[in-house]
C-alpha cells in the first residue's frame, strides 16, 4: 500500500475507528522495519564493540543488493561510492570499525603520523571467509593524507562478487575476489612502496593465465569500466597471486582460463549457426504447428499428434534459447532466472517427447497386439508436459540458486559469452538431471531403433526392387534418428580428439532439428497423399 493511499485512508476514518488504530499500528511496524531491517541483524555481524546500527545497515543492504546479482545495470559503482562515503563519516573511539557480511566485508581504519603500515588478512577474521586473501599497506600511506589533518581513514572492502564490476568481456575472476582499498577523499597513487595484494587459490595458475589488474571506471556517464593490469606487477608463488600496485583502487586476478573448452575463434562463428539454426527451426516447427490445426484433413491418429507435441517442445526450446543470452544482458536477477528455468524445462520436455516417441513406436511396431490405454494421448501429454514441470518447480523450491547467470569461458583472450542457464553452483543438476536423463532417453531410443531396422531388413529381404525401398527405408530410419533425438548423443563426445568436430557437428544438426523433422513429416504427408489410406494403428483410445 503506497503512503498516499494510507495518509487518504487516514484523514477520511474516524479517530475511534479499528481501521484507524490499525493503520497506526502498521505505520509504526513500517518504520520499526525500515530503521532496523532484518539483513543487518541476521546476515551480517559488527566486530567492534560499540555498534553503528546505521552503516552497518548500509552494508548490509549491499550485501542484499549483491546476493541478488546487482539487478540494476547502471548505478551500481554509485551505491558503493555511497557505501565509502558513509563509511569515511563513521565515528569511532576503537582502532578500527569493522562490519562483516557474507558476500561483503567493511574495515575502516585511523592513519595518522604515526602509522607504521598495517596488514590485513582474512585469517584474522571470524567467521573466516570461504576463500583467504589479505592485503599490506606500506608506512609511506600516511604521507598521501590530507595536508594539516592529524588524522584520516582508511577504507577497506573485500566483495565476494564480480556483478560489480562486471565489464563488456564478462571476464574471469580468480575466486570472484575483490579487494578494494580508499584513503578519505584521497586519490592515492604513485606511492614510494607498493601495497602487496595476496590471493590464495588452489590451483596452477602462472603469468600465461592469471594478471594482477584493477577496475578503471569508464570515461562516459553510465559507461562500464574495465579491468587493466597497467603500473600493477604480477608474482606467481606458491598456491598464492601476489599482486604489487602503487595506487588505492580495486583488485583482483584476471584469468585467463586455459582449461576452457572452448576457443574464442570457434565460438563466435559457433554462435551463429546457432542462432540462424534455431530461428529457422523455430519458424518450421510453428508454421507445421499451425499447418496442422488449420488443416481440413486434420489427421486424428495418435502418431501424428505425438509428433506436433514434439515440434511444441522444440519450439520452446528454441525460443528460449534465442532469448536467453539477450536477457542476460538486460541484469535483471529475477528475469534471467525466469528464462533460464523455462529453457531447462523446454530442454526437459524435448527429451521426455523424445522418449515417448521411442515408447510409441515400441507399442505401434513391436508390441502390436492386444494394446489398449484409454485416453491415450492425454496421459501422454500429462508426462510429456508435466514430468518436467515437476523437475524444475522442485528445483525452484529447493535450489533456486542454480538458474541464472551462466558464463562460457573462452580459452584465449578474456572475451567470455553470457546466457540464462543453469549456474556453475549446481553443475550437479546439470550432470546427472540433463545428462543421465538424456543418456536414458538416448540408450532407451537407441535399442528401439536398432529393433526397427532389423525389422525392415527382414520385411524386405524378399522384395524384387530392393534399391527403391532401401531408399524409403533410409527415409524412414533418418526421420526416426531425428524424433528419437540420436543426434544428442553427440554430446556425450565432448572430449579429446572429438571436442572440436563434436562441437560443430552437434551445433549444426541439433540447432537444425526441428527443421529436419519437419521436412521428414511433409515427406510422409506426401507419400501418404499420393498412396492408398493405410490402415490406422492398433493403439486405440
Amino acid at each position: 500500500m503506497r503512503l498516499q493511499e494510507m495518509s487518504y485512508i487516514w484523514s477520511t476514518t474516524r479517530r475511534d475507528s479499528p481501521l484507524r488504530t490499525g493503520l497506526f499500528l502498521y505505520l509504526a511496524a513500517l518504520l520499526l522495519q525500515q530503521a532496523d531491517p532484518r539483513g543487518a541483524q541476521e546476515r551480517c555481524q559488527g566486530a567492534t564493540q560499540a555498534a553503528r546500527k546505521k552503516e552497518e545497515n548500509v552494508v548490509a543492504d549491499m550485501d542484499s543488493y549483491m546476493e541478488k546479482g546487482c539487478s540494476a545495470q547502471h548505478g551500481k559503482l554509485v551505491r558503493l561510492k555511497q557505501l565509502e562515503q558513509k563509511l569515511t563519516e563513521v565515528r569511532f573511539r576503537e582502532d578500527n570499525f569493522t562490519v562483516i557480511c557474507p558476500n561483503i566485508q567493511t574495515f575502516v581504519f585511523k592513519i595518522n603520523k604515526l602509522f607504521r603500515g598495517l596488514h590485513l588478512s582474512s585469517e584474522l577474521l571470524k567467521p573466516k571467509p570461504r576463500t583467504q586473501h589479505s592485503m599490506r599497506f606500506p608506512a609511506t600511506l600516511a604521507k598521501k593524507g590530507r595536508s594539516g589533518a592529524a588524522e584520516t581513514k582508511l577504507v577497506c572492502i573485500y566483495l565476494k562478487t564480480p556483478c560489480l564490476f562486471q565489464d563488456r568481456k564478462n571476464s574471469s575472476l580468480l575466486n570472484n575476489d575483490i579487494l578494494g582499498a580508499t584513503l578519505e577523499n584521497t586519490v592515492v597513487t604513485g606511492l614510494s612502496e607498493p601495497v602487496e595484494i595476496r590471493f590464495w587459490h588452489n590451483t596452477t595458475l602462472d603469468n600465461s593465465n592469471a594478471t594482477c589488474v584493477f577496475w578503471v571506471e569508464g570515461s562516459e556517464s553510465g559507461s562500464l569500466g574495465n579491468w587493466s593490469s597497467a603500473g600493477c606487477e604480477t608474482i606467481h608463488e606458491d598456491k598464492v597471486v601476489l599482486c604489487l600496485c602503487k595506487h588505492l583502487t580495486y583488485f583482483a586476478v584476471l584469468l585467463k582460463i586455459s582449461s576452457a573448452p572452448i576457443d574464442e575463434a570457434i565460438l563466435v562463428p559457433l554462435t551463429y549457426i546457432s542462432m540462424v539454426g534455431c530461428s529457422v527451426s523455430a519458424a518450421a516447427s510453428l508454421l507445421t504447428i499451425l499447418h496442422y490445426l488449420a488443416s481440413r484433413k486434420k489427421s486424428r491418429d495418435y502418431t501424428t499428434k505425438i509428433h506436433m507435441n514434439l515440434l511444441g517442445a522444440l519450439f520452446l526450446l528454441n525460443a528460449s534459447f534465442l532469448l536467453s543470452e539477450p536477457l542476460a544482458l538486460v541484469h535483471s536477477t529475477w528475469l534471467c532466472k525466469g528464462t533460464a528455468a523455462f529453457l531447462h524445462y523446454s530442454l526437459l520436455c524435448c527429451l521426455t517427447w523424445m522418449a515417448i516417441e521411442g515408447f510409441h513406436l515400441y507399442l505401434l511396431l513391436i508390441k502390436v497386439y492386444n494394446v489398449y490405454i484409454r485416453r491415450y494421448v492425454l496421459k501422454l501429454c500429462a508426462v510429456g508436459w508435466g514430468l518436467p514441470a515437476l523437475a524444475v518447480v522442485s528445483i525452484l523450491i529447493f535450489k533456486q540458486e542454480s538458474y541464472g547467470l551462466h558464463i562460457i569461458e573462452t580459452d584465449t583472450g578474456y572475451n567470455n559469452a553470457t546466457m540464462c542457464w543453469i549456474t556453475d553452483k549446481a553443475r550437479n543438476v546439470h550432470y546427472i538431471l540433463n545428462l543421465g536423463y538424456a543418456g536414458i532417453t538416448i540408450f532407451f531410443n537407441t535399442v528401439i531403433l536398432v529393433t526397427v531396422v532389423r525389422m525392415l531388413r527382414k520385411l524386405r529381404s524378399d522384395v524384387n526392387n530392393q534399391k527403391e525401398q532401401v531408399k524409403k527405408d533410409l527415409v524412414t530410419v533418418l526421420g526416426l534418428t531425428c524424433l528419437l533425438g540420436m543426434t544428442w548423443a553427440l554430446a556425450f563426445l565432448s572430449f579429446g580428439v572429438f571436442l572440436i568436430p563434436q562441437l560443430i557437428l552437434f551445433t549444426i544438426i541439433n540447432s537444425l532439428l526441428g527443421f529436419f523433422i519437419c521436412l521428414w513429416y511433409c515427406t510422409i504427408c506426401r507419400q501418404l497423399d499420393t498412396s492408398s489410406p493405410t490402415r490406422s494403428s492398433q493403439v486405440t483410445k
